[in-house]
Parts: C-alpha cells; sequence; structure tokens
C-alpha cells in the first residue's frame, strides 16, 4: 500500500505562491498608469483646445500604452486579494504569467500595426508637420523614460525569499556549468576541475575529469575555515563527472583540500556577489511585460526622433517608415521572448530541470528509486514537486522526504507518494 501526503513549505498551506516584490511591484505599475493617464489628458486636452490633431493621436496613443499597463496591475491586485481562494488549487502566483503572455500579444498586434503602416508610408509618402510632430515625439520619450525609472525597480523579479546570498560563476558558456566557480587541477595522471555547483539547488562540489579519468573510491576534499573548521567531503558518481554526497554550507569562502591518487592540492574559493544567475527561476514575467512595453514605446519613440531629424534635415521621408519597421522588427522580438517563456509556464514546462536532477539524485543516493516525478513553476520564485518514491525503508515516509526536500530554497509545495520497493518491482 502507498503513503501519500503533500506540504508546503515556503508558503504554508494557504498555497500562497506571489514573488516577493508583489505589492512593490503592484505600487509601481498604479504609478505608471497615473502618469500615462495624466499625459492623455493633457495631450488631448490640449490637442482639442490648440486644434493639434497630431497632439489629439497622441493621446490616443498614449491611452493605449495606459491599457497595457492596467493589464498588469490589476492581474497583481486580483491575485493579491484571492492568493487564499480555495478555487485556485495552486494559488494565484501564474496569473501574473498569464498577464504577461497577453500583453506580449498585444505587444505583437503593436508591432503589426506599426509595420503595415510603415510599409504603407514607405511606398505612399505623407506630409510630415515636423514642428508638431518632433516635440511630440520628445514628450513621449520623456514620459516613456519616466515609466521605464519607476518600473525598473522590481523588473528582473528577484521573487522568493530564499534566494541565497550570492552566486558563483565563470567565464564559459557551457549550460551545465552556467552557475560553477571553476578551479584546474593539473596531475601526472590528467587534468581536473573543481567546481561549486549551485542552480536552484543545494550547492555541492562537482570534480569532472578534462583528461584522464576518476574514481569516486579515491577522491576526498576536505574544507578548512577561517575558524579552523574542517569538513571532509565524499565522492559520487553522475554522469560525466562527480558529485560530493553532501550540501556545502554557507558562506563559500574557505580553503580546499583535494585527495587524489597522485597526493593532495589546495585550491582557495572566495566568496561573490549576488548576480541574476536564478533570474529565470524567479523572475516576475507580469512585471517584466510592462516594462518590455514601455522600453519598447521608448524605443520607438527614439526611433521616430533619429527618422523625423533626418527626414527634416536631409528631406529624407523614407526615413520616417524605415525607423517605423525597425521598431516593428524589435518590438516583435521582444514579443516573442516574452510569449515563449510566459506559455511555457503557462503549459506547466519544467524550467528547472537541475532541481528535478537535484531532487532525484537525492533520494537515489539513499538507495530509494524515484518511479514518477514532476517539477513545475506555480508563482515567481515557487516550484512545485509531484513525485512517487519506491522504498525498502519503513521509517522511509511522506515526512522523511519532505525533510530531506527543505533543503531545495525553490520548492516551496511538494506532493509525495510513497511505495514499497516490493510493490513496485
Amino acid at each position: 500500500m502507498s503513503r501519500f501526503e503533500d506540504a508546503a513549505f515556503g508558503a504554508g498551506h494557504d498555497h500562497i505562491f506571489l514573488g516577493n516584490a508583489h505589492e512593490e511591484n503592484e505600487r509601481r505599475t498604479w504609478m505608471v498608469i497615473a502618469l500615462c493617464s495624466a499625459m492623455m489628458v493633457a495631450e488631448i486636452v490640449g490637442g482639442s483646445l490648440f486644434g493639434s490633431l497630431a497632439l489629439v493621436a497622441d493621446g490616443l496613443h498614449m491611452s493605449t500604452h495606459a491599457g497595457a499597463m492596467l493589464i498588469a496591475a490589476l492581474a497583481y491586485t486580483y491575485a493579491r486579494r484571492h492568493a487564499r481562494d480555495p478555487r485556485f488549487v495552486f494559488g494565484t502566483g501564474k496569473l501574473g504569467d498569464l498577464a504577461g503572455f497577453t500583453s506580449a500579444i498585444v505587444l505583437a498586434m503593436i508591432a503589426l500595426l506599426i509595420g503595415y503602416e510603415a510599409v504603407r508610408r514607405l511606398f505612399a509618402p505623407v506630409p510630415i508637420h515636423f514642428s508638431e510632430a518632433i516635440p511630440i515625439a520628445v514628450v513621449g520619450l520623456l514620459v516613456n523614460l519616466a515609466s521605464v525609472w519607476l518600473l525598473s525597480g522590481g523588473h528582473h523579479g528577484h521573487s522568493h525569499g530564499h534566494d541565497h546570498g550570492h552566486t558563483h560563476s565563470h567565464g564559459h558558456g557551457h549550460d551545465d556549468h552556467e552557475h560553477e566557480e571553476v578551479t584546474e587541477i593539473v596531475t601526472a595522471d590528467g587534468r581536473f576541475t573543481v567546481s561549486i555547483f549551485e542552480d536552484g539547488v543545494p550547492p555541492v562540489f562537482r570534480i569532472q575529469a578534462q583528461a584522464g579519468t576518476c574514481d569516486p573510491a579515491d577522491v576526498r576534499m576536505t574544507t578548512v575555515r577561517e575558524n579552523g573548521h574542517r569538513q571532509t567531503f565524499e565522492f559520487v558518481a553522475r554522469d560525466g563527472y562527480l558529485e560530493s554526497k553532501d550540501d556545502i554550507p554557507e558562506p563559500h569562502a574557505f580553503k580546499v583540500v583535494v585527495q587524489l591518487p597522485d597526493g593532495e592540492h589546495t585550491i582557495q574559493f572566495e566568496e561573490h556577489d549576488q548576480d541574476d544567475a536564478h533570474a529565470a527561476a524567479t523572475r516576475d514575467h507580469n512585471i517584466r511585460a510592462a516594462y518590455v512595453h514601455v522600453i519598447a514605446d521608448a524605443a520607438v519613440s527614439v526611433l521616430a526622433i533619429i527618422g523625423l531629424l533626418l527626414a527634416r534635415a536631409f528631406g529624407w521621408l523614407w526615413m520616417d517608415p524605415l525607423a517605423g519597421i525597425v521598431g516593428a522588427v524589435v518590438i516583435a522580438n521582444w514579443s516573442w521572448s516574452l510569449l515563449r517563456d510566459t506559455g511555457a509556464i503557462l503549459l506547466d514546462m519544467n524550467s528547472d530541470h537541475r532541481t528535478a536532477e537535484g531532487v532525484r539524485n537525492l533520494i537515489e543516493d539513499n538507495g530509494d528509486r524515484v518511479l514518477d516525478l514532476h517539477v513545475w513553476r506555480v508563482g515567481p520564485g515557487h516550484l512545485s514537486a509531484a513525485l512517487s518514491v519506491a522504498t525498502d525503508q519503513a521509517s522511509h515516509g511522506p515526512d522523511f522526504y519532505h525533510r530531506a526536500l527543505r533543503r531545495f530554497r525553490s520548492l516551496s509545495h511538494v506532493t509525495v507518494e510513497v511505495n514499497p520497493l516490493s510493490a513496485a518491482a
């Protein structure tokens, strides 16, 4: 008979998987809406009073800008107010991704409209009122820059309260080493790299043979900290590398004595400042969509100003529509990136394979077997895992695995099914 249990780690059993910066991002978005709305009213009223059709047109354009921001703001407000609503089985953390997906579609439509109008004007030029168009483009750029400034405090989406204070990184770009600090050891038997690996999983040591071979039975590693504390690590073989059985406690500043068959080698690891290593897992796509929207608008304003100035100075009327075409291509590219990332989350694609690998390794290193494992994102910085485990240890109930998996800082909700190993065979 299988035993089944689920638990929410960081969020309690209310299933609240909102980003850590949720309320701050919500306030920032409403502030941008207020700015755009004030500008919209000023332009429409001013254009109507002074007979400027261009000013009225830009005011109407600003209304679409405010409308796009409204999608993000309402998503934040609704997600916060309904965070404890039991109708949302896994909370409202993914509502921001839905809003981001919607905004990406709006951006794609804007890119198509700009591109269509630019191509049409390229083949059928229209008179340009430079004295009105240039100042309006400059004012629009200033409003967009102010919006960018308001949103810039949260668009990266650091949103989960379990982040480390640092991340290790290095120069080469292989995905398996994306978040490692690598040191090379050259011996008579070969060449090896020693690294601290962490990417949403507990940090561990890794040793990889660049030339030669390395048996886990022949390797020991001892860390020596400033206070004299020593800790010895043993290794297990993985797919093409060795990995320490135990996690590395914080901080990651220590001397390391590596025992290889040819003798001891001493290396030094230093603590590094935090960077955006875990941005993909913790990114708030709702604020990202709002940020991309104002950046896209600012980019279009810059291109429009350049095109207008060149057209007025040299009579190159084709520069204005050409700038529009370039702007449409840039916006379309940003829209596709946002559609791809948010769509993957909405379809519950596993965006963190290293966490899934870490969960599997942690359980199978204890002699148990993972029968089924699913890891997916339920909110910015929050992952959920559902796994089925086969074990011959009577003491390994669901609670055992919940306690073991608490070390994964990104896992906020875990469901475990435990089966007798004989029944699963």
